[in-house]
């Protein structure tokens, strides 16, 4: 038998917009909450809050890193989902985005200087 009650909470928590844009960022594969941070431009403490509820739910699960912690996807049908909504993600995995003083980005920008 289906279990409505649990789709229906899935609904719920991936319905907020950065929830969503959370989620998709860890399609591409483990993240950082401060490479998130500043994909989204938003303070840590929100994304900490949203990531929380994410982790709750345990739709994403966790790990630290000595200072880091990092993020991935815990839940396969969440990652069917947003395949289906957004389709195959078409990268090669995390982006480096400027003023991100995550470890991946710092190590491409040292590989990679301007």
């Amino acid at each position: 038998m289906r279990d409505y009650n649990d789709t229906a909470s899935k609904f719920k928590i991936i319905g907020h917009p950065a929830r969503l844009q959370i989620l998709d960022m860890l399609r591409r594969g483990e993240t950082c909450v401060c490479h998130i941070e500043t994909a989204l431009d938003k303070r840590q403490s929100y994304i900490s809050q949203q990531l929380m509820i994410l982790r709750d739910a345990g739709l994403v699960a966790s790990r630290r890193d000595g200072l880091q912690v990092y993020y991935w996807l815990a839940d396969e049908q969440i990652i069917s989902l947003l395949n289906w909504f957004y389709g195959d993600h078409d990268d090669d995995g995390l982006q480096c985005l400027d003023g991100c003083g995550c470890p991946h980005c710092v190590s491409v920008a040292v590989a990679d200087p301007v």
